[in-house]
């Protein structure tokens, strides 16, 4: 059983580092949206530990993510709130200890690597970084045709992370000496890291961006097409998620590409609107592939990037 005090903990990491998400996680069900903020509190709490480790050695950090594997799998007593409620939650929903394992190691290749050589390398972190957290989402849902879901949870969970990557190029650089975006991308643009890392934007910069939000709004179609498999009144949410997170998309097209100077974060105000809109349109129109063509700043289909062979996008 979760104690409720280790429910509202949860939700208040929830709603201090999640702030896109959480306009989508309070329309879930009961069922399913306290279950979401233990989900995303222990998602945190790992993260923290190779983002925020302020001069922590690699050991220790290494260390401290083995530890939390352990207490997320049930073979150590949990340490806190979090990891109690985690505990507890995949034990009830029958979370897979693969997703679990995968998502650490995931926040393991954080404690070191600070570049990725192609997609396919950056697709295999995704599987543990943002398909493993899709595929746990899904578990808690409980769709009646779960590996139907499972594969279209897995393309959204890599959609939101590419939007994150594009979106937080900047803060990536500066406060972790990291850069996701591929390097065979940056090559073939003649692009070179160390670009990145000064922050020189160009034309050959941009035609990168683009390339990456292109990979990005595949996934989200993908994504978003297999939404009707999930429960009726998990729906509207997951959708709305969709939206608001593709949204960064328009700011970043609105900078004309220019992530490396320019903050991308949604207005409280437009996210609000965003709602109101993804809303009104489910009211009149409960298909969710139209509702989001109806509203989100993903294109309903879109030619691919120069210099891109339509093998490289990912397919599924």
């Amino acid at each position: 059983m979760v104690e409720r005090d280790h429910v509202a903990r949860s939700k208040a990491i929830h709603r201090r580092t999640g702030r896109t998400f959480y306009y989508a996680t309070r329309l879930l069900p009961n069922r399913v949206r306290e279950a979401t903020y233990v989900l995303y509190a222990f998602f945190r709490v790992a993260d923290e530990v190779v983002d925020d480790a302020d001069g922590t050695p690699p050991d220790d950090q290494r260390r401290e993510l083995e530890s939390l594997r352990e207490q997320a799998l049930g073979r150590a007593e949990p340490e806190g709130p979090v990891l109690e409620a985690f505990q507890a939650i995949k034990e009830r929903h029958g979370i897979r200890d693969a997703d679990v394992e995968a998502f650490i190691d995931a926040m393991l290749t954080d404690v070191e690597r600070r570049r990725y050589e192609t997609y396919e390398e950056l697709e295999s972190y995704m599987n543990g970084s943002a398909a493993a957290v899709g595929r746990m989402m899904t578990a808690v849902m409980d769709p009646d045709d779960p590996e139907t879901a499972l594969s279209h949870a897995t393309a959204l969970g890599e959609a939101f992370q590419l939007t994150n990557f594009v979106r937080d190029v900047r803060e990536d650089v500066v406060e972790r000496d990291r850069i996701y975006l591929p390097q065979t991308t940056l090559e073939r643009e003649g692009v070179t890291s160390e670009r990145i890392e000064r922050f020189e934007m160009d034309e050959r910069v941009a035609s990168a961006i683009r390339t990456e939000l292109a990979r990005a709004e595949s996934l989200y179609r993908d994504g978003v097409a297999g939404i009707k498999y999930l429960p009726s009144d998990c729906q509207l949410p997951v959708l709305l998620a969709a939206v608001l997170y593709a949204d960064h998309h328009r700011l970043i097209r609105k900078h004309d590409y220019d992530v490396l100077n320019n903050e991308v974060e949604l207005s409280t105000t437009r996210k609000l609107w965003l709602v109101v809109r993804v809303r009104w349109h489910w009211q009149w129109n409960g298909d969710p592939e139209e509702v989001f063509r109806r509203v989100s700043a993903v294109p309903s289909s879109q030619p691919l990037p120069r210099g891109t062979h339509h093998e490289s996008l990912p397919t599924r």
